[in-house]
């Protein structure tokens, strides 16, 4: 299976070479929270070399992933960004397409914001509060270790200290990183917090997984797409709503929202950087093996990504939200863009 993996790999990479004329921009698919990002360095990339600017969609981590694992050839995409790491059914279908040498770029880091309008009052939330407010099913209220559709309908009926208000979030889909890492990290972090939900971990995974990321579909939760922009334009016509999405995105319309208080630490660049934030996350792109050489400027693309001009402490990036590596860990995931390392196995 291995061998014919690899003599398909090496047909469609000849395929591609022999096409390549036909394509002379990278392409690039993947997360809507990576996208700014990726979007700075095309720019630069264009601007400072004699390539030409790559073309970037946002179509979600997991949309990404599946275009980027589809094959190799030049109606595939080179580069794909994502808000979470590729997970091994992945790396599967990407075996099975021939997509078999990849290199994974850690980007740097981000933290999921629960955010609503400048104009509101400022939210303080634990992550099990939030948990009660966006589960599809929840502990009784009764205080017995059962499970019940949420009954929540305003955030104050979870706690008294909460907003009197009704329950609307705004979230991406399940497509979305943003929505992987906030169901992993917010939603599981809360949900554990009860010892019947944590102990179900151990007898039953698959159900476990279930309850801690399950979202309700009765309108207190509302799937806003990957436009990230358009949530926001939301909590502004409706301060009692939130919203959720990057830091990086936070940052960038800071005069418009603003970021809650969870389990006592602010979405600030500090706080993430220093892990002071529980709700925070690693960003990656991943790169094509057998494209690089015939989709020209790949390699020049990922050296000005790595760079530290781009994602150091005082890089471009940094200005963008991007929360950087420690200096070790750039300097390892640099080395492994460029010596286009498979360092997936």
């Amino acid at each position: 299976m291995l061998k014919r993996s690899i003599a398909l790999a090496a047909v469609m990479a000849a395929t591609l070479a022999g096409t390549a004329e036909a394509r002379d921009q990278i392409r690039i698919v993947g997360s809507s929270t990576v996208y700014p990002f990726a979007t700075t360095v095309a720019e630069q990339f264009g601007k400072t070399t004699s390539f030409k600017t790559p073309v970037i969609e946002s179509t979600g981590s997991g949309g990404g992933l599946k275009l980027f694992c589809a094959g190799v050839g030049i109606e595939h995409p080179d580069i794909t960004n994502a808000s979470r790491a590729i997970k091994p059914s992945e790396i599967e279908t990407c075996a099975k397409n021939g997509v078999t040498d990849i290199t994974e770029v850690k980007v740097g880091y981000d933290g999921i914001a629960l955010a609503n309008a400048k104009s509101a009052p400022l939210m303080s939330i634990t992550r099990r509060q939030l948990f009660l407010a966006v589960a599809a099913t929840v502990p009784n209220p009764d205080g017995s270790e059962t499970l019940v559709d949420n009954p929540y309908t305003t955030w104050s009926e979870i706690d008294p200290s909460l907003p009197d208000t009704r329950i609307e979030v705004l979230g991406p889909p399940p497509t979305s990183g943003t929505r992987d890492a906030f169901a992993e990290l917010a939603m599981e972090g809360g949900c554990k917090t009860f010892d019947f939900i944590k102990a179900m971990k151990k007898t039953d995974k698959s159900k476990y997984k279930a309850v801690c990321h399950g979202v309700r579909e009765d309108g207190a939760y509302v799937e806003a797409g990957e436009n990230d922009n358009l949530i926001v334009q939301k909590l502004e016509a409706n301060p009692d709503a939130f919203g959720i999405f990057g830091y990086s995105f936070l940052d960038q319309n800071s005069d418009k929202v603003q970021g809650s208080v969870i389990d006592g630490g602010e979405p600030t660049f500090e706080n993430i950087a220093s892990g002071k934030y529980a709700v925070s996350r690693p960003l990656f792109f991943y790169v094509k093996k057998a494209h690089v050489g015939t989709i020209p400027g790949i390699r020049e693309y990922l050296a000005e990504f790595t760079s530290d001009k781009a994602w150091g402490p005082e890089g471009y990036l940094a200005d963008k939200g991007l929360v950087p590596m420690p200096e070790a860990e750039r300097k390892g995931y640099r080395n492994a863009a460029m010596n286009l390392t498979n360092n997936l196995e």
